[in-house]
């Protein structure tokens, strides 16, 4: 079983799931360095003191995973001074806008219908598998930019969750952390104070019953099986992690190199 270095956590008012991946070790027996690699949901809600707290990491680049429909529903990342923000949106604005506004707006019978028996499990499976497909453009430019100069960064999608968890997951595993030691920061998503806040519309007791929140949980849930389901998708489309980063990510020895450098005790 591997140990994580503990660290301090900040309590952030407006912002769900920050992290220092810190800590994680490697195959090699190495660290992540604490202080260059952070996590965390969007930055749109975030006080000012959220603000001057994220002012003392000495951020270099925020990478933003959003589409601008999520931009638009709760709205642009608050600016930091100094800071690089990079937009690099990892699923199309249109890829499942009906499916999100069933989400938000769907009676129980239009829930059952969308997400019952296994369905929304799956749904995220294959968004899983295909972001690791067809985002290797993205993910590349990611790991170049931590390799050159993006350090320290900070990954966030909207909920920290999903896309910012597959990029982070790319990240470390491009540094050789344990694949055991990937998974248990993953699923640090799942604690109950870093969970993204499900927003439905309507106001009635209804819009989020047990049987609604049971019905949406595996949308909001981070569940192994579906990181699993992404390291296949390496595994089976360029037969391992170093083909992936070299062939699909364009990334040569030397680049992981300096990555590592950068990003490792």
């Amino acid at each position: 079983m591997t140990q994580q270095i503990p660290s301090t956590e900040p309590e952030l008012a407006g912002v769900r799931n920050f992290r220092d991946v810190g800590g994680l070790p490697t195959v090699d027996g190495r660290r992540v360095r604490h202080g260059v690699l952070f996590r965390s949901g969007h930055l749109a809600h975030a006080t000012a003191e959220d603000a001057d707290f994220l002012g003392t990491l000495g951020l270099h680049t925020i990478f933003d995973f959003r589409n601008a429909a999520d931009q638009k529903l709760e709205g642009p990342d608050v600016a930091l001074p100094g800071v690089r923000n990079v937009n690099l949106p990892l699923s199309d604005p249109a890829d499942g806008a009906e499916f999100w506004k069933m989400v938000r707006d769907g009676d129980l019978d239009q829930l059952r219908g969308i997400l019952s028996d296994g369905k929304g499990a799956n749904r995220m499976i294959v968004s899983y598998r295909s972001i690791i497909k067809e985002r290797t453009g993205e993910h590349s430019q990611v790991l170049h930019s931590l390799a050159e100069d993006s350090v320290p960064a900070l990954m966030h999608c909207a909920a920290g969750k999903d896309r910012a968890g597959l990029s982070i997951a790319v990240t470390l595993l491009a540094l050789g952390v344990e694949r055991e030691a990937i998974v248990a920061d993953y699923l640090e998503s799942n604690a109950k104070h870093r969970r993204y806040k499900v927003r439905r519309n309507g106001s009635d007791a209804s819009a989020y019953s047990p049987e609604v929140m049971e019905l949406l949980s595996p949308l909001f849930d981070a569940r192994a099986e579906y990181l699993t389901a992404a390291f296949e998708t390496i595994e089976e489309t360029w037969g391992g992690v170093d083909t992936y980063l070299e062939q699909g990510l364009r990334l040569s020895p030397e680049s992981r190199d300096r990555l590592r450098e950068r990003l490792l005790d």
